[in-house]
C-alpha cells in the first residue's frame, strides 16, 4: 500500500536530511544544506516542517522511537535478573543496533548528550520522563546487586552508568566519518566494556 503523498514526501525528506544533520550537527547545518539534500526547495522545507528546529525535532522522534523499537529495552532489562548482564547485553545491542545505523546514532547522540542550544527546553520536557524512567528500571535491577559493606548503593550505580556512556560516547568518537562499521571493532569494544564492568563488580585491589 503506498503511502498517502505528502506522508510520502515527508519521509523522503526525513531520509535525507538525517544524514545532513548527522555529520554536520544541529548548529552546522543550513536550511540551504537540508534543501539540496533532499532535492526539494527551502519553501518545501518549511512547508513540510515550519522550520529547521522542527524538522530536527522531527528527525530526533523519529530516531529515538526507531532506536527504542531495535534494542528492545524492556525486554532486556525484564529477562535478565542480573544487573550486569541486562547492562552489558543491552550495551551490546545499542553497538549492533548504531553499527548498522550510524547516522540515527549521531543524531541521538547529540540531542540526548551534546543538546544544541535552543533545544533543551523541548527534548527535556518531551524526553526527560523517558530517560527518568529507563534508569529507574535500571537502578531497581541494580538495587538487587549484593555490595560489599561500606559501599554507597547510589555511588555505585552512578560509576557504572559512566562506564556505559564513555563506551557509547568512544563509540561515536572513534566512528565518526566511517561509512562501514566492522563488527569486529564493535566486539572489541564490548570485551573492553565487559572488562570495565568486571572491574568495578568484582574489584581491583588483590
Amino acid at each position: 500500500m503506498r503511502l498517502p503523498i505528502q506522508l510520502y514526501e515527508q519521509e523522503k525528506i526525513l531520509q535525507a536530511c538525517l544524514t545532513v544533520f548527522a555529520r554536520n550537527g544541529y548548529k552546522n547545518t543550513s536550511t540551504e544544506m537540508l534543501a539540496a539534500a533532499a532535492g526539494i526547495s527551502k519553501a518545501l522545507i518549511f512547508h513540510h516542517f515550519t522550520s529547521k528546529k522542527k524538522l530536527y525535532l522531527n528527525l530526533v522522534d523519529h530516531c529515538f522511537e526507531k532506536v527504542r523499537t531495535g534494542i528492545h529495552f524492556d525486554e532486556r532489562t525484564t529477562e535478565h535478573a542480573d544487573f550486569f548482564t541486562a547492562i552489558t547485553e543491552l550495551s551490546r545491542a545499542k553497538l549492533g543496533y548504531f553499527r548498522e545505523h550510524p547516522d540515527e546514532w549521531k543524531l541521538v547522540y547529540e540531542a540526548f548528550y551534546a543538546t544544541p542550544d535552543g533545544l533543551k527546553e523541548e527534548i527535556e520536557d518531551k524526553y526527560g520522563q523517558v530517560s527518568e524512567a529507563r534508569n529507574a528500571l535500571l537502578a531497581q535491577l541494580f538495587d538487587k546487586v549484593p555490595l560489599r559493606e561500606g559501599v554507597n548503593q547510589k555511588y555505585a550505580f552512578e560509576l557504572v552508568m559512566t562506564v556505559t556512556r564513555h563506551f557509547e560516547t568512544k563509540f561515536l568518537d572513534e566512528t565518526k566519518g566511517m561509512s562501514h562499521i566492522d563488527g569486529a571493532y564493535t566486539r572489541s569494544l564490548m570485551e573492553e566494556l565487559e572488562a570495565f564492568c568486571d572491574m568495578i563488580r568484582y574489584g581491583m585491589e588483590n
